[in-house]
This record gives C-alpha cells, sequence and structure tokens, in this order.
C-alpha cells in the first residue's frame, strides 16, 4: 500500500476516533487502559473494585467489545468504556492532559510465534515509548502471557526501554482470570513502573 493511502486511512481513523473520544473521556485527566481486553472478563472486574478509577479496553475485534459492554452494562458499572481501536492509534487521538496511570494491562496478547511476525507484537519500543510519553511516573505497566518466549523477549523489550524499569518487589496489581489465562497450563508476569 502507498504511504499516501496508508496515511489517508490513519487520519480517516483518527476521524472517526475522536468523537467517541471526546464523548466517553470528557473532563477525565486519567484512566487505567487495558490493551487487547478481549470479552472484557478482566476489565469489568477490575472497575467494579476499583470505582474510583476510569477504565477503558481497547481491542481490535468489534464483537469482543459488544460482548464486553453487555458484561459491563449488566453490572451497572459507570467507570468503563470499550473503544475499538487499535492502540497506537488510540494514544494519538487521546486529549493531550489526559494521562495513562495507575495501571496499564497488556494480558495475553498474540505471542504471533514466528520470528516474521514479531513486528506486530505489542511490547515493542515504538508501543513502550508511546505508552511512556502518556504515563504518570510510577504507573504500573502489567504483562502477563502463557508464552515463554514471548514473556523472554518482551521482558528484555521492558528491560532495554529508557521509560521503563522491571519492578520485582511490585505486586500484581488485581487478580481476575482472563479467558486465556483460564485454559493456560502456566503463565508469566511482569510489572514495570514508569520512571
Amino acid at each position: 500500500m502507498p504511504l499516501e493511502q496508508a496515511q489517508a486511512i490513519r487520519n480517516a481513523r483518527l476521524a472517526d476516533l475522536h468523537p467517541q473520544l471526546d464523548l466517553v473521556l470528557r473532563g477525565r485527566t486519567r484512566i487505567t487502559l487495558e490493551v487487547g481486553c478481549g470479552h472484557g472478563h478482566f476489565l469489568t472486574a477490575y472497575a467494579k473494585a476499583h470505582p474510583d478509577e476510569f477504565c477503558v479496553g481497547i481491542d481490535l475485534l468489534a464483537d469482543r467489545l459488544a460482548r464486553a459492554g453487555r458484561k459491563s452494562r449488566a453490572a451497572q458499572l459507570t467507570n468503563v468504556a470499550w473503544i475499538h481501536a487499535e492502540a497506537a492509534l488510540l494514544l494519538d487521538a487521546l486529549p493531550p492532559d489526559l494521562r495513562l496511570g495507575p495501571t496499564i494491562f497488556v494480558l495475553f496478547p498474540d505471542p504471533w510465534p514466528k520470528r516474521r511476525h514479531w513486528k506486530h507484537r505489542v511490547i515493542q519500543p515504538a508501543f513502550l515509548s508511546l505508552i511512556g510519553t502518556r504515563a504518570e511516573p510510577g504507573t504500573r505497566l502489567c504483562f502477563r502471557t502463557d508464552y515463554a518466549p514471548y514473556y523472554t523477549e518482551a521482558s528484555a523489550e521492558v528491560a532495554r526501554h529508557p521509560d521503563w524499569q522491571i519492578s520485582p518487589a511490585t505486586l500484581w496489581p488485581f487478580e481476575q482470570p482472563t479467558v486465556f489465562q483460564s485454559r493456560a497450563a502456566s503463565y508469566q508476569s511482569l510489572v514495570a513502573l514508569r520512571r
């Protein structure tokens, strides 16, 4: 795809995203973010347990977000929103004064196991920089996967990044098994703090 066409598509997606964000985030200065929220099991439970935080879950699949919305409406939650967006686009579209914190969750993302597909993995230097520009100091980045090679690579990426410091002493902030977690024989987690 030519660069001009790709930029036009991106600009159109940003234009579609702005009104939705204006409505959902009006008056907010900070959000807890889950990247790849799936059907919303985790973030619905988290929002219920943390009524003082406003939570945003994003995913690329609209049917997952519809299910997530049904869960949060059934729980009568007003502190959670579901947005159909890719992470980098959402971060670019956020209001300039809005900050991420106290937590960013990336739970069981697609591991893209083939080396030629690693460029699609969420935990990359560019993503870490993007969330770093929006995160308050001390914000927790919580990553969990059931694919050990991805955990190893993600840990190395986070450890190398100047915005983040892996913090083995920081406890995982909230437990609620995701669908993927309940199916996994084992998984690994890391918590990093925004410097």
